[in-house]
This record gives structure tokens, sequence and C-alpha cells, in this order.
């Protein structure tokens, strides 16, 4: 079983290629956007600015981050292929989460790509063309 998985920051597209079938699921991560507030402003040039304790964001992303990646990795256990794509850091994210955490996964990993944003229907292409290209 081949697993190809476009992920971004909102959401995962993961496409499993079976020996004929081919499945899909989308894994949204509920990571929340952080949009700064609060703070103090001033109409003096130089003086206070806004300042935001952003370490309790911070820390609440991480903790979002591994159970979107713990969601992830529980669908591809079974995979012996895995290709990992993405518009952002997020991709290499996981395969860093993967080296650090699921050890056992880490030499599964045959690519990481960055790539802009697609469709579905585009991802699962790419997907099937890069395990394609591979088996040749």
């Amino acid at each position: 079983m081949k697993v190809g998985i476009w992920l971004d920051k909102k959401e995962a597209f993961l496409v499993t290629l079976g020996n004929k079938e081919i499945s899909e699921k989308t894994i949204m991560s509920n990571i929340e956007n952080y949009r700064i507030h609060g703070g103090s402003g001033t109409r003096f040039k130089g003086g206070p600015q806004d300042v935001v304790q952003d370490s309790k964001y911070l820390e609440r992303e991480k903790h979002q981050f591994r159970k979107y990646f713990e969601t992830i990795i529980s669908e591809i256990k079974e995979a012996q292929a895995i290709v990992l794509f993405g518009p952002a850091e997020t991709c290499l994210k996981l395969n860093r989460f993967i080296i650090d955490k699921h050890k056992e996964l880490s030499d599964k990993v045959q690519d990481v790509v960055k790539m802009d944003s697609m469709t579905k229907p585009q991802a699962k292409a790419r997907i099937k063309a890069f395990f394609k290209e591979k088996s040749l």
C-alpha cells in the first residue's frame, strides 16, 4: 500500500493506492489561526508598542499540530511507501515529527515535495504520477 499526502495547516488529503483500489480521505487539522489583539497603542511615534504574549498561543499550536499529525499517522501506519506534498512548512514539520516520534515510518517516507496549493483531483493525479515514476 502506497500513501500520498497533500497537507497544509488547514487540512490533509490522503490518497491510498492499493493493488487495484484507490481510496481518498480528508483530515481537518482544527489548528487555530492566530490573530494579534490587545496590547496598548499611543499616538506618539516612540510610545509603547503593542505587546502580545504569544507563548501561550505557540504552545497551544504545538499541541494542536501534534494531535493533527498523530491523526494522520494513525491512517498511514500500514503504508509501505509514503510521499508528502504541501505548499508550506507543514509537510516538513510532519516529516520531522515522523523522524522524531515514529522511526518505524521514517524509512518509508520516499520524498517531501514543496508544492503550491492544488485541488484534490490535482493532488490525486500528482500522487499517482509520483508512484508511477518510482515504479519504473
